[in-house]
């Protein structure tokens, strides 16, 4: 994106997208955190527009000065080599400073970084690569947003929307009827090719070898995995990892995250308590249950490599826009794997351990932001993310 206009055009249309997500949500609702994992509304609206401040402003402004110098701690996620931190599991005590003052922020450090992107941007690879990645990164916080919102009105014993009924469309159910898909295996290559933006956990490209294998066509629904339920699963340990077992009898879990059972099914969605529809794909589940649910079916997850020769290679459904896809791969860096320099270098490769692999996209992610390289990666026993199941034998 070379012209400085598109650049303009494209920086805003984004910003502009985080603060629609506020939109339907009051002041006390944005400055609530409803556990570690999650971050308050208000935290993501200052933390994207602390990215841009100090990796570009700090950088590339002539004379910069911080909005408040204060939000250099108390903004920043997990980037050591910028300094202090404020404590993840208390950035919901951050009742300072207000909405009002990180709305002032937001068109602060935007009227700042367009300016420097109009005269810079066109002419300067490195300004240009950070801003993109800038983008990037504010769109997973979208994303964020959305399920962190979701997980804390759960919490609310009125069940209160996001967003009443039909006011936005959600993702098309999985109706198509089970199948499987063949492939021979042999010699791939897997990772991200050409010049367009990829994080650099997706790089190097390179070679991988996998044994024939069929890939299920569909994703798991609400009603497949229900009858796991009802046969017993979550009473089953032979079909469970055993820190899986060990997890769902310490928290005492029988079902997905969300569902409730009062006679009948219903699943908390963004538009409030609803029925459990049972033709769409099931979300909101661990690693642990996706594996088990996988035992119990007799398949298996995909690895991510299988996952990804099959996004590429076939007309699979539901590969994109529903829910992130657990692999059984460990969140590991590829052959070569080389982070960038700096703080900015901490943004994927310090996470490679303990956590599993997650492909494809959900409905929460941005228009435009999934791709089949893309590598999410979360601990197995996450589930506020809109996290799936696809089969592999």
């Amino acid at each position: 994106m070379r012209d400085a206009g598109l650049w303009s055009e494209r920086y805003a249309q984004v910003r502009a997208a985080t603060m629609a997500l506020a939109e339907p949500l009051s002041d006390e609702d944005c400055g609530a955190q409803s556990m570690p994992d999650a971050s308050p509304v208000k935290w993501h609206l200052a933390h994207t527009t602390w990215f841009f401040e100090t990796f570009i402003l700090e950088r590339y402004e002539t004379g910069f000065q911080p909005f408040h110098p204060a939000f250099r701690v108390l903004f920043n996620s997990y980037y050591n080599g910028v300094g202090d931190k404020h404590p993840r599991p208390q950035r919901g005590l951050l009742t300072r400073p207000s909405m009002a003052e990180v709305r002032a922020y937001r068109a602060n450090v935007d009227a700042r970084v367009t300016a420097l992107a109009a005269r810079h941007a066109a002419t300067d690879a490195r300004l240009a690569a950070l801003l993109t990645l800038g983008l990037q990164h504010e769109q997973q916080h979208q994303e964020l947003i959305l399920t962190d919102v979701k997980h804390l009105l759960a919490q609310n014993p009125m069940a209160p929307a996001y967003l009443p009924p039909g006011a936005a469309a959600a993702a098309a159910p999985a109706k198509a009827m089970p199948g499987w898909q063949r492939f021979e295996g042999g010699v791939h290559n897997i990772g991200h090719a050409g010049d367009s933006f990829c994080f650099d956990n997706e790089l190097p490209r390179h070679k991988v070898y996998l044994a024939p294998y069929d890939m299920s066509t569909r994703l798991v629904t609400n009603a497949e995995y229900l009858a796991f339920i009802e046969a017993g699963g979550y009473r089953d340990p032979s079909l469970w990892l055993a820190e899986g077992w060990d997890w769902i009898r310490t928290q005492g879990i029988e079902a997905p995250m969300y569902w409730r059972h009062d006679g009948v099914w219903t699943c908390f969605t963004l538009h409030g308590q609803q029925a459990l529809e049972m033709d769409a794909p099931v979300t909101h589940i661990s690693l642990f249950e996706a594996d088990a649910y996988a035992h119990w079916s007799g398949a298996r997850l995909p690895t991510e490599a299988e996952w990804e020769h099959a996004a590429r290679d076939a007309a699979l459904t539901d590969m994109f826009g529903h829910c992130w896809q657990w692999t059984s791969s460990s969140y590991a860096p590829y052959p070569g794997f080389r982070p960038a320099e700096g703080a900015i270098g901490e943004y994927n490769g310090k996470f490679m351990v303990n956590q599993y692999v997650l492909r494809g996209s959900s409905i929460a992610t941005p228009t435009g932001h999934a791709r089949a390289s893309y590598r999410n990666f979360f601990p197995a026993g996450a589930r506020w993310q809109f996290t799936g199941i696809r089969l592999a034998r």
